[in-house]
């Protein structure tokens, strides 16, 4: 190799884009793995991975264009709300962007020929070229023999025989490299990513129909019960002392309720407007719910953030009546 190539490697902290970048290093690569950060995804992890095999992580941060694409992605969600499709497409095409910032040459991942069932078939690898604007920069080396050649193998700086053919679920060839390759610590296959998780999922969708899909209320999807009081007001209760004190550092301009004469969790509304007498009974009720020192009746503080300078007493809303309003 007469010129030493410089790739950008889109780079998860899962075992195959260790693997790629690793391989490409081998055959005399210049390689510099790159993550992109959105609220659903924390680089910490692939931090971790990457020093594990010996490289610095550039970490970018995609939060505005990720919620943008997150409002209507072009080829739907997955089995949750992951729009694993477009999600690449977006993070190759941002990759792209910074190419010529960071002197790079092309473009490579991890991914692997029919892993998974929404984003690694072969159209679906296609549709995330197409998608990234950067099409034919692209190299998958674990599966480079098996898909169409790009410029980076048409104009010989990647040599196709060099790669590899690896396809399907079976990961039986990969944890051999990784073996070879001195990689002991590696995280779950398509672990980390919160839209893939059921549960987060609900609360995500909720948010997206209500059209509040901005950073301030994702980050308290993170803790807590989440409950749709009505189309206008959504209420989160803590869990512990744990979620409290996350609840509390977040509230900005909520209202926040919390029952007067015995320690018990914390609960935060978010509304559109001022809430009226029935919607603060209600949402009192429902704190009195999570109160287990509270038997049928109590006394509930609420007022804006922390001053808590009003006070509602009522019963405890009947478990049939909270199943219907949680998220």
């Amino acid at each position: 190799m007469d010129k030493k190539y410089k790739c950008f490697a889109l780079f998860s902290g899962g075992l195959d884009s260790m693997l790629a970048v690793v391989f490409m290093r081998k055959l005399g690569y210049e390689v510099q793995p790159i993550f992109f950060e959105t609220p659903f995804f924390s680089s910490k992890n692939a931090v971790k991975a990457a020093e594990h095999i010996g490289f610095k992580l550039l970490v970018h941060d995609v939060t505005t264009d990720h919620l943008k694409m997150m409002k209507n992605p072009r080829y739907g969600f997955g089995k949750n709300m992951n729009p694993c499709i477009d999600c690449h497409g977006l993070m190759f095409r941002e990759a792209g962007r910074l190419m010529e910032e960071h002197n790079v040459d092309f473009l490579i991942s991890g991914e692997v020929l029919g892993q998974r069932p929404m984003s690694q078939r072969k159209d679906a690898l296609n549709a995330v070229g197409k998608l990234s604007e950067v099409k034919d920069l692209l190299v998958r080396p674990l599966s480079q023999k098996l898909i169409t050649d790009t410029l980076p193998i048409r104009e010989g700086w990647v040599k196709k025989d060099e790669m590899l053919d690896i396809q399907g679920r079976g990961r039986h060839r990969q944890m051999e490299m990784a073996k070879e390759y001195g990689i002991t610590e590696y995280q779950n296959p398509g672990g980390g990513c919160l839209l893939t998780d059921i549960g987060y999922s609900r609360k995500l969708k909720d948010l997206i129909q209500h059209d509040l899909l901005d950073l301030k209320y994702l980050n308290f999807l993170k803790v807590g019960r989440h409950f749709r009081l009505n189309e206008n007001m959504k209420m989160i209760i803590g869990r512990n002392n744990d979620d409290n004190e996350f609840l509390g550092k977040l509230c900005t301009d909520e209202i926040v309720f919390q029952t007067a004469d015995f320690p018990g969790p914390l609960g935060v509304v978010q509304s559109r407007w001022d809430l009226k007498t029935e919607e603060i009974e209600m949402a009192a009720s429902l704190v009195l719910r999570y109160n287990s020192k509270i038997k049928e009746q109590g006394k509930v503080n609420y007022g804006l953030n922390f001053s808590l300078e009003n006070q509602i007493e009522t019963v405890k809303m009947k478990p049939k009546d909270v199943e219907k309003l949680l998220i």
